[in-house]
């Protein structure tokens, strides 16, 4: 335990080994920031010497230059006036080429002047890149900071998570289910498990998560990397769709400290969140899955109505079938009957021709029959014909 006095109040407190970590590194930030600002502020202080003291010194140049090609001119001039008509020829000739030489090496340093504000620009703008990027980056440690301090001390990550899903449970995920992971059977678990289901019990996203935090005073630091395996395992064996992990691990990497960073490279499903992102990717995904949602319920209607058409077509097969098997059945039994119809036509057609030959027959014996006379029957038996005669006698 340490012993620290309040600067206001002059009270003394005590506090543990993490909590006095934690209030050292704070002040080693403060310290931080303090060197940093007071390094920007002297580099810009040298940057304005250096853009002053090049200004001047070019300044200098160009009047030195242009006092002495003046001087020459005045010599020059002075000579015309003395000399003679040649000789003031020769010097007007000698004023003008030193005027056009003046001229030019005015226009020489009107370029080295532009040449200069040129890269007097060029720094300028550079080292405001330089300021704006280390601001930028000193924004995104306050603001981390900001996000984080208050909330991490006195309470663990996972305790952190659990409250933060518990302040807008019942508003935002009614239905969701986010408790530790507690199922060891398979020899090893994740810290929590979120699952998230529509009114219907239908489940619309499952996600399994590790949070990692690590103490200033650790004396290994892990790396993200060395948790995603057994991560990708534990989302696999609890059947779940997604795998977050949610780590103070790390804190320099400028990726992981970019936001939503996803390792799909490495492992399907999977995302590297700091604490403040905890809320967002749930929300992500499950925004996600929602759409998702929609689209396998209109793929599950268009199914069940193929299904529902697959079904009465093979229906309307069984039946066709059926009524197919049934017809070939009666056209067999019909076509049966008709050849027993055939044959019993056949049959009363040999019965009526029977029967015509009988009544010819009759009718052939009736004739014979009426043309039958005792005359004709005692021709050639004279006893019949005694004993007729005698009868008739009678």
């Amino acid at each position: 335990m340490h012993e620290i006095i309040c600067p206001h109040c002059k009270k003394a407190f005590k506090v543990d080994e993490a909590g006095y970590a934690d209030i050292l590194k704070q002040v080693r930030d403060s310290e931080f920031e303090q060197q940093l600002h007071e390094r920007l502020e002297l580099a810009e202080r040298d940057k304005q010497n250096a853009v002053e003291l090049a200004k001047n010194k070019l300044s200098s140049d160009m009047q030195k230059a242009a006092t002495a090609k003046d001087a020459e001119i005045q010599n020059l001039k002075a000579k015309l006036d003395a000399g003679e008509v040649s000789q003031k020829l020769a010097v007007v000739e000698a004023v003008t080429t030193v005027e056009k030489e003046r001229d030019e090496l005015r226009n020489s340093l009107k370029q080295v002047e532009l040449q200069k504000q040129l890269t007097e620009k060029s720094l300028k703008e550079k080292y405001e890149t330089q300021i704006k990027d280390r601001d930028d980056a000193i924004e995104r440690l306050r603001d981390m900071k900001a996000r984080l301090s208050t909330k991490m001390v006195g309470e663990t990550l996972e305790q952190h998570c659990e409250t933060e899903f518990n302040r807008i449970r019942s508003t935002a995920f009614p239905h969701a289910y986010f408790e530790k992971d507690n199922d060891a059977r398979t020899g090893s678990k994740g810290d929590y498990i979120f699952r998230d289901t529509d009114e219907a019990g239908t489940e619309i996203v499952s996600i399994m998560f590790e949070m990692k935090n690590e103490s200033d005073t650790t004396a290994t630091k892990k790396k993200n990397e060395d948790f995603l395996k057994e991560l990708d395992k534990d989302r696999t064996e609890k059947e779940c769709e997604y795998a977050v992990l949610v780590s103070l691990l790390e804190p320099d990497s400028e990726l992981y400290n970019s936001g939503i960073v996803d390792v799909f490279h490495r492992y399907p499903k999977m995302y590297v969140v700091r604490p403040q992102f905890f809320l967002p990717i749930i929300t992500l995904l499950r925004n996600a899955a929602m759409k998702s949602l929609e689209y396998k319920a209109e793929l599950a209607l268009v199914k069940a109505q193929n299904v529902d058409i697959t079904n009465f077509e093979n229906d309307l097969g069984t039946i066709k079938t059926a009524v197919a098997k049934n017809f070939d059945l009666a056209s067999r039994k019909f076509q049966t009957a008709i050849e027993e119809i055939d044959k019993s036509i056949d049959h009363l057609q040999k019965t009526k021709d029977a029967l015509l030959g009988t009544d010819r027959n009759f009718r052939l014996a009736n004739n014979k029959l009426q043309d039958v006379t005792i005359k004709k029957l005692t021709r050639h038996n004279p006893t019949m014909a005694t004993k007729f005669e005698e009868l008739n006698d009678e």
